[in-house]
């Protein structure tokens, strides 16, 4: 099951890269919600909403040092994600990323997402 959804992980990570709604569109739960790293919480329309409108494309979008917990009806994945792009202006940086997958309609779907920026130390 654990590389099952590190492989679910990698296939979301690559449907960003590309603006995949379709692939997105599929594997986000109806009730998603993506918290970003300035507290800006977008709903699944929303997050969708970015690609489809061509305000957001990516350049990188990648993830590291992936960890995954394991729960009956839910999995919680843990990484660092990298990435570079434009939304508006340059976007890029490094994140620590949570994702909470939770089993529905048969399949593990993304529920929520909660990036929060990684700061370097003195």
């Amino acid at each position: 099951m654990e590389q099952c959804l590190k492989k679910r992980e990698e296939a979301w990570a690559a449907a960003e890269l590309r603006g995949d709604t379709a692939f997105l569109e599929h594997t986000l739960a109806d009730d998603f919600v993506g918290i970003g790293p300035r507290s800006f919480m977008l709903t699944k329309e929303q997050w969708l909403a970015r690609y489809e409108s061509g305000d957001l494309k990516q350049e990188c979008f990648r993830l590291d040092n992936v960890e995954v917990r394991i729960y009956e009806d839910a999995a919680v994945m843990t990484s660092c994600e990298t990435i570079k792009g434009k939304k508006d202006q340059d976007v890029e940086g490094r994140f620590r990323t949570t994702l909470v997958f939770v089993k529905q309609q048969g399949r593990r779907l993304l529920a929520a997402l909660h990036l929060s920026p990684m700061i370097e130390g003195p």
